[in-house]
């Protein structure tokens, strides 16, 4: 303002003077208190100027002295301040570093500053007493935030944590219950409470809880209608075995919708496929399939579709394959299928010529067992003997590993569909229980014979090759030596063995 007021005067100034200067200065008389004073009238615009600038300058010196003790209290409340937030972060990052014993002293030493900020200073105690391993002062400081309404979510998430440190599963289910019930909760209090539904096996009320979120929305429509696939299918495959009629066919519709919703979702697909060709229905099942396989080509959909029909010669059913593999012909499964389907028809040059489509790709178990079976399908016995080797020390395919010796596909135990519900819903990609076990799979590498068949290359090559130049029997035979003379009386005949030198003997 006095910076304004500065520039105001200087151009009144500037004006009165190129006033004066043009040579009509003006006439003033002041008369007071029994003086007078006569100027011209550009003096007294000057000097009126000057005295009103003068007293605002004054005035704000004053308002400035008068000030000076409030805004001392503001510099001290600044400082105070800029030292609480030094502290909180150097407290937060002590907890990531697991400091414990120094987060709990920035935390003593935060509350006494961050007078302005006291859910930081609840969060960094509670955190500091985890990082400290003190579950008591812990427990305690979340306890806390229960009583305050903006914090309640966050003290909720803090016992439920410490609850599953403890085992305490129940416990931690009601924490999370309690913050989903929340008017405003957050994503990770749903997942737990799905988790929780899912261990229980409650796979309805998973549904419903599902729904639930995606009305309040918490989840994405995505991460809905995934996890609804996943829950459908995962109900389907404990019904299935069900001796109730009317539950086999709940679980028929419960896999078809889930093979709708998501063809991605092999699971869901493959059962849906395996449901409906029990029922009657193959068309059905093989338009599951083909969607399925434009979608998330799985080596399970191949198996599922070659297993539909069992009275074709093996040409039609190569065929068959043939079309299935053209669905999606840039995917890795569909190259692998040309594959299978010349060595299922047969045609042992056409599986050579589609392997070349993977020799770009690294050498798993089951590429090398394929190798070695077109290979021995074309007379390399030897060719596919170096891929069987190769194939022993190969890493193993996860999408293979969803196969169980017996050829079954997705056989699961409940938990390892909670956890895949969990994982699709989220990701929406597939996991791999059997992997993760290393548990065995359906055989990756073909059965040859052990010994060398007589077509072998070399061997073959070795029998049409003949000798340079004739051997003339007995040139290069020795003749048997003479056995030596009988002795002669009194000789004895030399031994074999030799007696070593030794000491001489002492007399007796």
């Amino acid at each position: 303002m006095i910076r304004a007021a500065i520039i105001v005067f200087l151009v009144a100034a500037l004006a009165t003077a190129m006033l004066a200067i043009t040579g009509e200065p003006g006439h003033a008389s002041i008369v007071w208190l029994g003086w007078r004073a006569d100027m011209t009238a550009a003096a007294f615009v000057l000097i009126t100027l000057f005295v009103a600038l003068s007293g605002m300058m004054a005035w704000r010196a004053l308002l400035w002295a008068a000030e000076a003790p409030r805004r001392a209290e503001r510099t001290r409340a600044e400082t105070r301040r800029r030292q609480a937030n030094e502290v909180l972060t150097r407290g937060f990052v002590a907890v990531a570093a697991g400091d414990g014993s120094e987060a709990r002293r920035l935390a003593l030493k935060a509350a006494d500053l961050a007078d302005e900020a006291p859910g930081l200073v609840r969060v960094l105690a509670a955190q500091a007493a985890e990082a400290a391993g003190d579950a008591a002062a812990a427990q305690a400081a979340y306890s806390a935030m229960l009583g305050l309404p903006d914090m309640r979510l966050a003290g909720h998430k803090g016992l439920m944590q410490l609850a599953l440190g403890q085992g305490d599963r129940a416990a931690a289910a009601a924490h999370a219950e309690k913050a989903y019930a929340e008017p405003r909760t957050a994503r990770w209090a749903w997942r737990a409470v799905l988790e929780a539904r899912l261990d229980a096996g409650d796979w309805d009320g998973a549904r419903d809880l599902t729904k639930g979120a995606l009305d309040r929305k918490i989840i994405s429509p995505l991460v809905a209608e995934r996890a609804r696939a996943a829950l459908l299918a995962a109900s389907a495959a404990q019904l299935e075995a069900d001796a109730d009629p009317k539950r086999r066919a709940q679980a028929l519709d419960f896999a078809a919708e889930a093979a709708k919703l998501q063809p991605g979702f092999a699971p869901g697909v493959v059962m849906a496929a395996r449901l409906l060709s029990l029922d009657g229905k193959p068309g059905r099942a093989t338009q599951v399939l083909e969607n399925a396989w434009k979608a998330a080509p799985h080596p399970a959909h191949w198996l599922a579709y070659r297993d539909l029909k069992t009275d074709e010669t093996p040409r039609q059913r190569g065929e068959r394959l043939r079309r299935l593999a053209s669905l999606n012909p840039a995917a890795r499964e569909s190259r692998i299928l040309f594959v299978e389907q010349a060595l299922v028809a047969g045609d042992a040059a056409g599986a050579l010529d589609a392997a070349k489509a993977l020799e770009a790709e690294p050498v798993t178990a089951r590429v090398a067992g394929l190798f070695a079976r077109a290979a021995f399908a074309a007379g390399q016995p030897d060719e596919a003997r170096v891929w069987m080797a190769r194939g022993v020390t190969a890493q193993q395919e996860p999408d293979w590993s969803d196969l169980d010796p017996e050829g079954r596909a997705f056989a699961y135990q409940p938990a390892d569909w909670a956890r895949l519900v969990v994982s699709f819903a989220e990701s929406g990609e597939l996991i791999h229980p059997r992997h993760e076990r290393r548990e065995r799979t359906m055989s990756e590498l073909p059965e040859l014979p052990i010994s060398y068949v007589d077509s072998a290359p070399f061997l073959a090559a070795h029998e049409a090759v003949q000798a340079p130049y004739d051997i003339a029997e007995g040139v290069y035979e020795d003749e048997e030596p003479p056995l030596p003379p009988a002795p002669r009386g009194g000789e004895r005949r030399p031994s074999g063995r030799r007696r070593l030198a030794s000491a001489p003997r002492v007399a007796k």
